[in-house]
Parts: structure tokens; C-alpha cells; sequence
């Protein structure tokens, strides 16, 4: 039988103060911070500063969370844009580049700054809100390389936290088994379909998954996380698994806390939900986009389109936390969507296509099989061809290079794709 873990997971806060306060205290908190960093933006990031002079505003007419409607929304594509023509990051910087520890590279490219001193709150409020306690020994299986939330975010989250960090990275499952066996680590980072990888290689090396690997929590993220996948993890190994939501250019914006009551906006972070036609605010329960500002210093993104749908609850969460929750990730504003934790554009698919002049209409489809995304390559070929497996071969290489994930490439007959079909199809379903 495996040993019961003593450590009391279910309940406490890391910032009580913080995530317990009043409403009225709570948005008080909010314009406070937000007038501190429209000043600063303005004054120290070229980018801010001309977004607001393009419309008019000075930092004085941005006092409160509602004036952040006057502010036009700056989307990850015009991020790109921006960062093309006055490089490495568009302006948008708050500090210069000596000021820095460290610059990421997202596929994109899209450059992140990362600051000397790391005091993001939300990642490690998400962790401690789940379960994750100090002394806990985690095994990181993020990836580690050039991206910025391995290292950046997740490991130093959870040093603050006070857990014993086994930077493992993607891959190598074997491996990862026999680390979470020998050095007894207790806690798991990733993705829910890797762990879902190391649970079935476990059992295919003979192991008792409850009792020889000593799993208690898992913080999730870069992936949906279906109930039913969660209850088959939590079931197997005995553990807790929440899950968390954010990007790398805004960071963390929402985490489950141990009721699984939707996730609940770090308070380090202004969260609107707001029509995706307009950008004006929208009432709690009604969906819209996820548009975020940060207080980073470093890098202030202010009113930051994550392209993401969701609703925004503000009924009290029996956590006793008293944030505002997103309820659920609905979809995506426009055709860009995530697979195996990145972000996959139209435009990416457009330039794989470009490298094989003979691809006639083409189409990526997302489907899922037994809790494991899939991305199928659709091609209609402008001509027969005498060697279509070493095309596919290419292609497939392509696919790798461009998008950084796999995926299958499929022929199919002239005609399969309406000339009018979505370069992205998502089939995928979530319960």
C-alpha cells in the first residue's frame, strides 16, 4: 500500500492578504497598480507610448480598470509586426536590453525579455493553490529551450514556493520514470498527455504506479485538460491535478484552486473580457476575449488580445479566494490554436506550403485519440507525382521546421477541401 502523505494540500494561501480581500478593496488595489504602470509604460516603453498617443490619451485619462476600454487592445499579430520592424521586442520593453537576465524566442519568432529578479506571483499561487508545498520534489518536464516558461516561469515559481526542482524537460519518458522512482519525486510539472505518456510507460516497465512512484500533485498547463483525463491520472497514481492557464507574453491569468471552481485570475494581472468587435468590457457570464494587463516593469503589456474566449465569474469560490474565475477556455477568436502546448497560425501553415510548389488546396485538421492531440496535414497535389512518399517525407520535415510540432501529412483527391475551408480545422472535443 502506498504510504499516506501527511502534508496538508487542501487548504491555506500563499498571500492570504491578497487573495482574500473584499471586492471593493480588491479593484482599490487594481487602479492603484494600474495607474503606476500606464506612467511607467508611458514613460519607458516606445511602443505604450505611442499606442496611446495615436488615440489621444495621456496617462492621466487611465485612472481606473474602466478607462482601460480607451486603450486599443495590441494582438499577438501586431506583437510580430512590431517586433520585425523595430527589433528584438517592438518597443514594447520597459528597461533596456542590459537590464536583462535572459531574452526568449517563441516559435513566432516572438522575443521575451526576462527580468534579472523574477517576482511573477501568479504560476506560484496557481502551484500552492493546487497542492504543491515546500520541500515538495518536482520533476519540470517543460521544455527547457529558448522558450520562457520551463525556466523562467515555472522553476522559479516554484522555488519561491520553497520545492526541490528536477529540471527534466520534454522527452526521454523512460527516463522520467526511473527519476520519479529513484529520487522519490513527489510532484509533477507538464503537460496532462505527457503524463498520461509516463503513466503508460510506468506500467509497461512493471511498476505499481501508486506505490512505486510517489506522485501527490500536478500542475498542468499548455494543453485542455478533460475531466475524464484528469480523473484517469488523479485515479492511477493517487494525486491531486489542477490545471493553469496563461501565455508567455502575459504570464500566468488563471489557476484551479483545490475546488475546481474555475480558474481564478492571479492578482497580480487585470483581466477583461471584452467583445472581440469592439473591445468594450462585457458584464460577468457573458463570454468574449481574454484581454490582460501586467505589471511587469520589464515588459508592460497593457491591454494585451490573448485571442482566447472565456466568461468571468465573480460569485465566491468556496476556496475562500476572491478573485474573479474564468469558468472555461471556449475557443479562439481567430484560427490560430494550440497543439501539444504551442501555438499553431494560419500563416505558419501558409509557409510550409510555400516550400513545396506542388501543393495545390491544403488543410490542417486538430483531432484527438485517447487523450493525445493530432494534427493531420490535408494536401490536394496540382498534379500526379511519381515519388508521393518522399513529398510526404518533406512536407512532414517542413511541418517540424516551421510549426515545431509533428504532424501527419494526408493526400487527398481534388476537390476533398472547399476552396472556402478554414486553413485550420479544429475537431477536437472536450468534455
Amino acid at each position: 500500500m502506498p504510504k499516506q502523505d501527511p502534508m496538508d494540500r487542501t487548504s491555506g494561501f500563499l498571500k492570504k492578504i491578497l487573495e482574500t480581500i473584499p471586492h471593493k478593496k480588491r479593484i482599490e488595489y487594481l487602479n492603484q497598480k494600474l495607474r503606476g504602470i500606464i506612467q511607467y509604460a508611458y514613460k519607458n516603453s516606445v511602443a505604450f507610448k505611442n499606442k496611446l498617443d495615436s488615440v489621444g490619451l495621456k496617462p492621466k485619462d487611465i485612472q481606473t480598470i474602466k478607462d482601460l476600454e480607451k486603450v486599443p487592445i495590441t494582438q499577438k499579430t501586431e506583437l510580430m509586426e512590431l517586433q520585425k520592424k523595430n527589433p528584438p521586442f517592438g518597443g514594447f520593453e520597459g528597461v533596456s536590453i542590459s537590464e536583462m537576465r535572459r531574452i526568449f524566442i517563441s516559435p513566432g519568432p516572438i522575443y521575451e525579455p526576462g527580468e534579472e529578479d523574477y517576482d511573477e506571483l501568479g504560476w506560484a499561487q496557481g502551484m500552492y493553490a493546487g497542492g504543491f508545498r515546500s520541500g515538495d520534489i518536482v520533476i519540470n518536464t517543460f521544455s527547457y529551450h529558448m522558450v520562457p516558461f520551463a525556466l523562467q516561469m515555472v522553476d522559479n515559481s516554484l522555488h519561491r514556493i520553497g520545492c526541490v526542482i528536477i529540471p527534466t524537460g520534454i522527452g526521454n519518458t523512460e527516463q522520467q520514470v526511473n527519476i520519479l522512482k529513484n529520487l522519490k519525486a513527489n510532484g509533477y510539472c507538464g503537460t496532462p498527455s505527457f503524463l498520461l505518456n509516463i503513466a503508460e510507460k510506468a506500467e509497461e516497465m512493471g511498476l505499481d504506479l501508486k506505490k512505486d512512484l510517489p506522485l501527490k500533485v500536478g500542475f498542468v498547463a499548455a494543453e485542455m485538460l478533460p475531466e475524464s483525463l484528469r480523473s484517469k491520472l488523479e485515479e492511477k497514481f493517487g494525486m491531486i491535478i489542477r490545471q493553469t492557464y496563461g501565455t508567455a507574453d502575459i504570464r500566468c491569468l488563471g489557476y484551479e484552486c483545490i475546488k475546481k471552481n474555475g480558474m481564478h485570475v492571479p492578482d497580480d494581472k487585470i483581466l477583461e473580457i471584452v467583445d472581440p468587435e469592439t473591445g468594450k468590457q462585457l458584464s460577468p457570464g457573458k463570454m468574449g476575449e481574454i484581454v490582460a494587463t501586467t505589471f511587469n516593469r520589464v515588459y508592460p503589456l497593457i491591454r494585451f488580445g490573448t485571442g482566447d474566449l472565456s466568461i468571468l465569474s465573480e460569485t465566491p469560490c468556496p476556496c475562500g479566494r476572491t478573485s474573479p474565475r474564468l469558468l472555461k477556455i471556449l475557443g479562439r477568436v481567430d484560427q490560430a490554436t494550440k497543439i501539444r502546448g504551442l501555438f499553431v497560425h494560419p500563416g505558419q501553415v501558409n509557409e510550409v506550403v510555400s516550400k513545396h510548389s506542388q501543393i495545390g488546396n491544403y488543410q490542417v485538421v486538430m483531432t484527438r485519440k485517447e487523450h493525445k492531440d493530432e494534427m493531420t496535414f490535408r494536401i490536394e497535389l496540382k498534379e500526379e507525382i511519381p515519388q508521393p512518399e518522399k513529398l510526404k517525407e518533406e512536407i512532414e520535415r517542413s511541418i517540424r521546421d516551421v510549426m515545431k510540432v509533428r504532424g501527419e501529412v494526408q493526400f487527398v483527391p481534388k476537390g476533398s477541401i472547399p476552396e472556402e475551408a478554414r486553413k485550420i480545422e479544429d475537431h477536437r472535443t472536450w468534455e
